[in-house]
């Protein structure tokens, strides 16, 4: 389920300082006009016309930088929302300007854990059997290839908004706890926890950053004693949700902003910090501390991890390793009995 709080903060997510403009040439101020042999305006230069782009390039590039912006507000407004809803830190023994995040699918959790929550909620006879089988599906894809499908985690969005909206947070958080403890708990990679718990060791702070709704990474994160989590953010009015994001799924470049965001409340030096992800596409993320690890990696950040010179750590079993995440035939019929246990089911509203 995509979860939340209420939406929005005005914590500055500032873009880089733009770079100095060049010094100007030295010679006298000419208040505008031409000097002797400068074009005049419609004049080819160095005896080159300039031709205007046509109006349709014009348009299209356009609409190209609208569209970025676009984005980048979106993903800025996920990392403000995230940002509120994450706790402060406690003072740590360790190094205070030092920290470590942690991606949660694949990377601590084998799985989706959209997938064992929505299995959760279909055992409590509360998922309509089309959406198990979407989640599943997108469960399966995501174990076979190692990659995220953007589309299809999408089309999961949609359908859990669609689901929480007009419930009770607190039903879902309640329903969270339980699942965690029926489904999760024994999927936590042995050898992914024991990295964050040696950075706890050394007094650090880690912190999960995952597209996964807030309340269920930050369940996640308290079980496994971790600092908190930043997730994705629902509206919620009156302590119900809305079925509306406050900005984006924490995904993408919107995990960097909420890193560089909760770096500035928490005075963090990023130079300092460390970055845990299976997938490519955190690359915004992992470029953004000192010290990145590719961790279980998919195909893609396995090369990009080679050709940064980045570490990279599979704790995969080594026939999953080298396949790049195809789970086995067991875990395979696993998943689609899951799946189709959910045909008998009705869907249910509180």
């Amino acid at each position: 389920m995509v979860l939340g709080r209420r939406g929005g903060s005005d914590a500055d997510i500032s873009p880089p300082d733009p770079p100095p403009a060049s010094p100007p040439t030295a010679g006298p101020p000419n208040d505008g006009e031409p000097q002797d042999g400068e074009p005049q305006d419609g004049q080819p230069q160095n005896g080159v016309g300039t031709e205007p782009a046509p109006r349709g390039s014009r348009a299209r590039i356009a609409g190209g930088l609208t569209s970025r912006l676009r984005s980048k507000a979106k993903a800025d407004a996920a990392a403000a929302a995230a940002l509120e809803t994450a706790a402060r830190a406690e003072p740590h023994a360790g190094d205070p300007a030092a920290a470590a995040f942690f991606d949660v699918d694949n990377t601590l959790l084998a799985g989706a854990s959209i997938f064992y929550f929505a299995r959760g909620l279909a055992a409590r006879d509360l998922f309509h059997t089309r959406d198990l089988f979407r989640f599943g599906w997108q469960h399966v894809t995501y174990r076979f290839s190692g990659q995220e499908d953007t589309e299809g985690l999408r089309d999961v969005k949609d359908a859990a908004l669609a689901f929480v909206a007009g419930r009770e947070v607190a039903e879902i958080v309640r329903y969270g706890e339980e699942i965690y403890d029926e489904r999760m708990a024994e999927r936590i990679i042995s050898g992914s926890r024991a990295i964050a718990e040696q950075h706890l060791e050394a007094g650090l702070r880690v912190w999960l950053v995952t597209a996964t709704p807030v309340e269920l990474a930050s369940i996640i994160a308290r079980r496994l004693g971790l600092t908190g989590a930043l997730g994705t953010v629902s509206e919620i009015v009156d302590g119900r949700y809305t079925g509306r994001l406050v900005g984006d799924p924490l995904h993408g470049p919107a995990k960097a902003a909420a890193v560089r965001a909760l770096a500035a409340r928490e005075g963090l030096d990023l130079s300092k910090c460390y970055a845990y992800s299976d997938s490519v596409n955190d690359e915004p993320m992992l470029s953004s501390v000192g010290h990145p690890m590719a961790l279980n990696p998919d195909p893609d950040l396995k090369s990009l991890a080679r050709r940064n010179e980045w570490p990279v750590r599979d704790f995969r079993t080594a026939r999953k390793a080298a396949r790049i995440g195809i789970p086995t035939a067991a875990g395979f019929g696993a998943v689609a009995g899951g799946v189709a246990a959910g045909v008998a089911l009705r869907r249910r509203y509180a």
